[in-house]
């Protein structure tokens, strides 16, 4: 029994080892042929990759770097990218899929799709209309847009962007400066966003040589104080739920539960923080197998190299109630507000169409039933 268990493990690692990383799939999109710092057309963006690959295409080689880069060997970069692959779903069939429903609810909010825009900084490096260009293509679309609060443009000029009925999120780091955190809260508050995700999975700044390599700042005006405490501390500052952004185990996810929280955001800051660091449907296995009740009492939002609208579906499964995408949204954002239109109606189609061919009537009623959870168990466990 030992000795096939230990064949099985080199094997899985002689696979994983040998197969190349791909960060954009080839889908026939022909860039060669066009010159170097012109983009293709929108019309050719058939799938979210392409807007990577055209991103890369046309952006000076430093701003792409500031939105690709990950931190030190950038190996869960790569694994947020490749472990969806490692989630086989379970379709079923011989079901009425003629009436299909996407919308989902948070805090008693609605949304047209079950994806939102999640927080990336300095979207103005991609395009001048920088995170404008978010707000007006979520607002026609009624998906959730949540800004960083390293932003290119200021919280106020983000908020009046935003349509009469429009509901955004937003990010907060926690400034050591008590006098600008009380005014960043204020400010936010004021500019009419509806809930903020504080991140805490940044104590120090990640080791992150790609965009250092192009002298973009290693510092971050966030507290390396910051503690449960000090959250339950900031709550009282602000009416607004305040979600812990960057849970990345069972064990904080069920201090958040005790201390109230009104939802957890499982994320590992885009492989941008610490390398080798859970992906986020692996801390979903793991709050599942321990703390299953977690995914029912509060809302659980997740992010991390969702592409495709199987990504998407499978978090769902998990117990998540909105997924995030940042990346693809920042490279879409170099064809301006119509890229990032293109980019939520690409991902509409995918989960919509995905979800049919899956035998989901309502993305609200998907559980663990679609997946393979005995092949994902073995495969985290084989990881570790």
């Amino acid at each position: 029994m030992y000795l096939t268990t230990l064949l099985l493990l080199l094997g899985a690692s002689t696979v994983l080892a040998e197969r190349p990383f791909v960060n954009e799939p080839d889908t026939g999109l022909r860039l060669d042929e066009i010159q170097t710092g012109t983009l293709p057309q929108l019309k050719d963006m058939h799938t979210i990759p392409d807007f990577e690959a055209a991103a890369r295409h046309y952006m000076p080689i430093q701003n792409y770097s500031y939105y690709r880069t990950g931190s030190s060997g950038e190996f869960s970069y790569r694994a947020a990218l490749e472990i969806f692959n490692e989630v086989k779903l379970r379709p079923r069939f011989l079901r009425d899929m003629s009436n299909i429903s996407l919308s989902t609810s948070v805090f008693n909010y609605t949304f047209s799709v079950p994806f939102f825009i999640a927080p990336a900084a300095r979207a103005g490096l991609a395009h001048p209309g920088a995170e404008v260009n978010f707000v007006r293509a979520a607002g026609v679309g009624k998906v959730l847009y949540s800004p960083s609060l390293s932003s290119t443009l200021k919280i106020e000029q983000i908020g009046s962007a935003a349509l009469p009925e429009q509901v955004m999120f937003h990010q907060l780091y926690v400034s050591k400066n008590k006098t600008k955190l009380a005014s960043d809260l204020k400010r936010i508050e004021k500019s009419g966003f509806k809930a903020i995700f504080v991140t805490i999975d940044n104590p120090i700044h990640g080791i992150r040589p790609r965009e250092a390599r192009y002298g973009f700042s290693n510092v971050t005006d966030h507290d390396s104080a910051f503690s449960w405490d000090s959250y339950q501390e900031l709550r009282k500052m602000t009416h607004l739920p305040v979600i812990p952004k960057g849970v990345q185990t069972v064990e904080d996810a069920l201090i958040a539960l005790q201390l109230g929280a009104p939802g957890i955001y499982i994320s590992n800051h885009g492989g941008r923080q610490l390398d080798t660091s859970p992906q986020a449907i692996e801390t979903c296995l793991e709050i599942y197998q321990n703390a299953p009740e977690i995914f029912k009492r509060m809302e659980v939002f997740a992010d991390g190299g969702v592409r495709y609208g199987t990504d998407v579906l499978k978090l769902l499964a998990m117990g998540v109630k909105m997924v995030g995408m940042a990346r693809p949204f920042l490279f879409a954002n170099v064809f301006g507000e119509e890229g990032i239109w293109r980019a939520i109606e690409m991902m509409r189609r995918e989960v919509w169409v995905d979800a049919a061919n899956l035998g989901v009537r309502d993305v609200r009623e998907i559980d663990t039933s679609y997946l393979n959870m005995k092949r994902l168990e073995r495969f985290v466990w084989e990881m570790k």
